[in-house]
């Protein structure tokens, strides 16, 4: 080590502090104040603890420093002033957690008329989060008696550092009796319902997406302490109030009320889609949604539900009638009206409530023609896969939906307050939106075949790309989901299911036609070239007639296909907060090591082990050219075998380094067949070249 031969064991701050008159800008201007706290230097904490150092450390975070003072500069002292504060040293955390004029100081930084410097508001609430977490009764007990804390914090909402400061609240509050006292705190102060008036048409963009933004990880953090947390039987009652039917219907209500604007359309449905989220884990669950369809297990409120369904003819107008969106530039040329943030939330609210499999939900959506609105949009937006993803969502649940019509509807037996009911069956008359008939047009699956006519436009579609292509136009940019969506009806016909297949059969004489003939070529082709072989080519050429070797390699054709094909796989919204590992992944069982990443491709490995084809001969002659093979003998048996084995040797002891030293072996008796399973060596025949060791020309050792 280089230092061990450093005989100034003294620090420069050390020095520093025997110095009389030292200021704490001094010691702020050294490079390794902060690792000098951290490491635990006492003559340094015991300065830093005196209460005018305390009082400066605070001011420097809550005070905006001088204009005058160069840019670059400015924030230097606030910023090692936060790291020292936050520095996580009990020392520190004692003083701070424990003298109120501190604290008092602290939170007369929220007492400012908005804006807040938003370096200065990081600073604060890294401050402050830091105190929950380390001195939690304390600083809990101060701020419940600041009776306008939630007004306050929520009056500076426009900073996300203010949106922090309540997660800390919530998230990071021990012992789990503290924290429900903590959450009923928040309760009483109407928080839950505070953000929800943000979310109004009228307020400012930024305050209405942090606003979304809290109730969205409010809703996530609720849910998974309250899995974690298993001792607590008391039901979480910010999130009780979120999932209420009266909160939601005021949420719908601000988003609409009014003009209706993009960001509050946005906003709004962000926190609707994260009520209606199932929290599954893994990469598994993220990669394979639509392939699950309803079969999604988890639990939505009906209340959520409930309150949703009055308004879904307001979601079917905001994808008539957008907010007005200026012409933009794309690489495929100038788009005049673009989809906009807001029907592409339509359309996840819309694929999400599909997947639920509520009744009256669907029915309502049947009524409205939502579907066939969407699948227009699928068609006219050709570049857009956000859009075409969410349609293949809402084609799949409908399909696996009716696929399980005859059972009972597991996406219902989760609803709170609501009757397991499968299609077509009999609902109490009277209930607003629960009336079931046997109408077609409230059926979600023949209203897609019948009056979406899906089968149609698939067909439609797919001979106008052919043609577009034929005259050296660009393969368009749909067609990938537009195969899948195609493969899915194809599977559930395959199914046999008895309503899918009475439908199809309802088709016009000539569309029956052209759908068999794409199904068995057209489709079937596009399968074989999507699939990707890494080991033989066999397949992608089994119609080739050509006897040369083939290339063990797929073509370029072949990778890219099953790039596209991995690429449209989905992406939701809340990748960040879903992707990830859970505590079953790392178990020590060999046989789910790879169970997360088996969905994320298929890679078929198929290796003919036909000894008579042209690969396997050339292989054998490459081999017979390259490798000597031994000379077996005809009778083959087991070299393991136990076999008596007499061995007679007469051998004169002497010492090892006498010169009239010689070893004699006599012939040797063995049975009939070697150990090394060869025969042995007739009399009368001469030493063969076997290449092993001759004992009979052995030397003497000499000195």
């Amino acid at each position: 080590m280089f230092w061990k031969f450093d005989l100034n064991n003294t620090s420069h701050i050390d020095q520093l502090l025997d110095r009389e008159g030292v200021t704490l800008r001094e010691l702020m201007e050294e490079e390794d104040v902060l690792q000098e706290c951290k490491a635990q230097n006492r003559k340094l904490l015991l300065f830093l603890s005196k209460d005018h150092c305390m009082q400066e450390l605070v001011t420097l975070i809550t005070e905006e420093p001088p204009a005058d003072l160069e840019e670059k500069t400015r924030f230097k002292f606030p910023n090692i002033a936060c790291e020292l504060l936050t520095s996580d040293v009990a020392l520190i955390n004692d003083k701070l957690g424990g003298d109120e004029s501190l604290l008092e100081k602290l939170y007369h930084f929220l007492e400012q008329e908005p804006p807040l410097n938003p370096l200065l508001a990081s600073f604060f609430s890294k401050t402050i989060g830091n105190l929950i977490a380390r001195k939690t009764d304390q600083v809990i007990s101060f701020l419940r008696k600041k009776h306008n804390f939630i007004s306050l914090v929520l009056n500076h909402i426009d900073a996300s550092a203010m949106m922090d400061l309540l997660l800390r609240l919530i998230s990071c509050v021990e012992p789990a009796l503290l924290r429900m006292e903590v959450l009923n705190w928040l309760n009483e102060e109407r928080l839950i319902q505070r953000l929800t008036e943000l979310m109004h048409t009228g307020r400012d963009e930024e305050r209405q997406s942090n606003a979304s933004q809290t109730l969205c990880d409010i809703i996530r953090l609720s849910r998974d302490q309250a899995n974690q947390l298993s001792e607590v039987t008391e039901p979480d009652p910010l999130l009780t109030v979120l999932e209420s039917q009266e909160n939601v219907s005021e949420l719908l209500k601000n988003m609409f009320e009014g003009e209706r604007t993009e960001a509050s359309v946005v906003n709004g449905t962000q926190v609707l889609l994260t009520l209606l989220e199932s929290r599954r884990s893994g990469l598994e669950g993220l990669m394979d949604l639509y392939s699950q369809g309803f079969e999604r297990s988890y639990t939505v409120n009906s209340s959520i539900l409930r309150a949703i369904e009055p308004h879904l003819k307001d979601f079917q107008q905001l994808l008539l009638n957008p907010p007005t969106r200026s012409a933009i530039l794309t690489t495929v040329g100038v788009l005049e009206q673009p989809l906009g943030s807001a029907r592409l939330h339509v359309a996840r609210l819309v694929a999400s409530l599909l997947q639920t499999c509520d009744l009256s939900i669907c029915q309502e959506i049947c009524r409205l023609n939502t579907m066939d609105l969407l699948l227009d949009l699928f068609f006219k937006y050709t570049w857009n896969n956000f859009l075409h993803l969410q349609v293949e969502l809402c084609v799949a649940s409908i399909l696996n939906h009716s696929a399980h019509s005859d059972h009972q509807n597991p996406g219902l037996q989760n609803h709170e307050e609501r009757p397991a009911t499968g299609t077509g069956s009999q609902v109490n008359e009277g209930t607003p939106g629960q009336n079931s008939t046997s109408d077609p047009a409230n059926t979600p699956i023949q209203d897609l075949f019948q009056h979406c006519r899906l089968v149609q436009r698939i067909l439609d579609a797919w001979e106008e790309n052919d043609k577009i292509q034929a005259e050296g136009g660009r393969r368009r940019g749909n067609m990938g989901h537009l195969t899948r969506i195609a493969n899915t009806v194809v599977q559930n016909l395959e199914k046999g299911l008895i309503i899918i297949t009475c439908i199809s059969t309802e088709l016009p004489e000539d569309c029956r036609g052209r759908w068999e003939g794409f199904v068995g070529e057209t489709l079937r082709e596009t399968n074989r070239r999507n699939t990707v072989d890494l080991v033989s080519t066999h397949n992608l050429h089994s119609s080739s007639e050509d006897d040369d070797m083939e290339s063990p390699f797929p073509n370029d054709l072949s990778i890219q296909q099953a790039f596209s094909d991995y690429q449209i796989q989905q992406m939701t919204a809340n990748f960040v907060d879903q992707f990830g590992f859970n505590d079953e992944e790392f178990s020590e069982h060999d046989e789910n090591i790879n169970a997360a990443f088996d969905r994320i491709a298929e890679i078929n490995f198929n290796i003919d082990a036909d000894d008579h084809s042209a690969n396997a001969a050339a292989f054998e002659a490459c081999c017979k050219e390259r490798i000597q093979q031994f000379d077996d003998c005809e009778e083959e048996e087991d070299i393991w075998d136990e076999k008596e084995i007499n061995y007679a040797t007469q051998i004169k002891s002497r010492s090892r380094y006498n010169p009239g030293w010689t070893a004699s072996f006599s012939e040797t008796e063995v049975s009939s067949s070697s150990a090394w399973g060869g025969s042995p060596q007739q009399e009368g025949e001469g030493p063969q070249d076997t290449n092993w060791a001759s004992f009979t020309e052995f030397q003497p050792f000499s000195r």
